[in-house]
């Protein structure tokens, strides 16, 4: 018999209740066993799971790889999709492969490059794609020159944080003065330009914004599966103009992907995301980890998340093609349900899987990191209930609230 399959995603975005269930429904009809931790005891991925942990809070990045060590460990993780301190994490690849556990991540040079988008942005450039013209601003008298130089060609100015993923922070520059129709509405991305300099001159420390003009639509996100060796097994773009969500092969969006995947070793999952400067895309963008849209190209009748997995696994799936481009899409939300226990939550109808027996030889240094993360978080106990009876949306149909 089989094993199962054991896949953790730590602190992951709710959106991938929907990787875990096309895991569960590979085409392979492999049993498959998820993991999930999150600081967010409503996150519903923690009901999605098998297995649920709560996150400790506060750890740095070191103390977290011990955390997740001990996880791999006791919960015999087959595979793990590391978000959280992601490059910590790879940093210690040998450590988690000597558990058993395989990373779906690119290598540590590969998730450096991309922490920074002024990195990113000078490093992609280099080899040939396209980039915006942005300033680096850490002051108020930088962010007004950055905003007149780009107004006086013609553009709006947005600024973002230099590191940061989400579209957290992102804001669009106006020079309408704030007022009540500012309040009338729903918030709004853009904000004055004086409020925006008057908190920083009154701010104790210099901020690390990225300023650019604003990119037009369409924008295409292109998720990619990259294999150790660089080379791409997959690349499909999905697009977005207002509502509107699609698919495409087109080369001007997929060429560039694949040549920042091959050349900066994006193993694994990655997704680039182009937007438009004028009549050419440019590249807006990078994330080293699985897109939390990913789940769409389920209507390309491909299964991502799957194949994904079998990389990680050593089971090369070969080049992969969509045998069609699915129709065009809205993203609704819907209802998902959540746990109703404290966390720890353990599914009544699965075992815990026992940690391995340890080695007689002397003990390395990640097994003493192994065995004194397991003295810090030791296995805490809840009640067990089964699974709550509820019909969730369908995958492709959108995210959940």
């Amino acid at each position: 018999m089989v094993s199962p399959v054991r896949v953790w995603l730590n602190r992951t975005y709710a959106e991938n209740v929907f990787f875990m269930d096309q895991l569960r429904r590979n085409p392979a009809d492999r049993a498959v066993e998820i993991h999930a931790t999150h600081g967010d005891p409503d996150s519903p991925v923690l009901a999605a799971a098998d297995t649920a942990d709560l996150e400790p809070e506060g750890l740095s990045p070191g103390g977290y790889v011990e955390y997740a060590l001990d996880q791999c460990a006791r919960r015999g993780i087959d595979v793990f999709v590391p978000r959280l301190h992601q490059a910590a994490v790879v940093a210690h690849r040998a450590e988690f492969e000597a558990a058993g556990t395989a990373l779906l991540a690119p290598p540590p040079e590969a998730v450096a490059v991309f922490q920074d988008k002024v990195i990113a942005y000078e490093a992609v450039r280099a080899v040939g794609v396209p980039v915006p013209p942005w300033w680096r601003v850490r002051t108020a008298q930088e962010l007004v020159s950055a905003v007149e130089e780009l107004e006086a060609q013609g553009h709006q100015a947005c600024f973002k944080p230099a590191s940061g993923a989400g579209g957290v922070g992102f804001r669009m520059i106006t020079r309408d003065p704030f007022s009540l129709t500012h309040l009338s509405g729903f918030p709004s991305p853009s904000v004055p330009l004086r409020m925006v300099v008057e908190a920083l001159r009154a701010a104790q420390e210099p901020v690390d914004w990225l300023v650019m003009p604003r990119l037009e639509q369409p924008e295409v996100s292109v998720d990619c599966l990259t294999g150790p060796d660089n080379r791409v097994r997959l690349a499909v773009g999905r697009t977005k103009n207002g509502r509107r969500r699609g698919f495409t092969l087109h080369e001007r969006w997929l060429a560039p992907a694949r040549r920042i995947a091959e050349v900066f070793g994006l193993h694994h999952l990655s997704n680039v995301q182009f937007r438009m400067y004028g009549d050419r895309p440019v590249l807006m963008d990078v994330n080293t980890r699985p897109a939390g849209g990913l789940h769409q190209l389920a209507l390309c009748g491909i299964n991502v998340p799957w194949a994904a997995v079998r990389l990680a696994l050593g089971d090369d799936p070969g080049e992969l093609t969509p045998p069609f481009l699915g129709q065009d899409y809205t993203v609704l939300s819907g209802p998902r349900p959540l746990r109703p226990v404290a966390l720890p939550h353990q599914r009544a109808d699965l075992p815990a899987t026992p940690a391995p027996a340890p080695a007689p030889a002397p003990a390395s240094a990640s097994a003493s990191a192994s065995a004194s993360a397991s003295a810090k978080y030791p296995a805490a106990t809840a009640p067990a209930v089964g699974p709550i009876a509820a019909t969730a949306p369908d995958p492709a149909a959108g995210t959940p609230a």
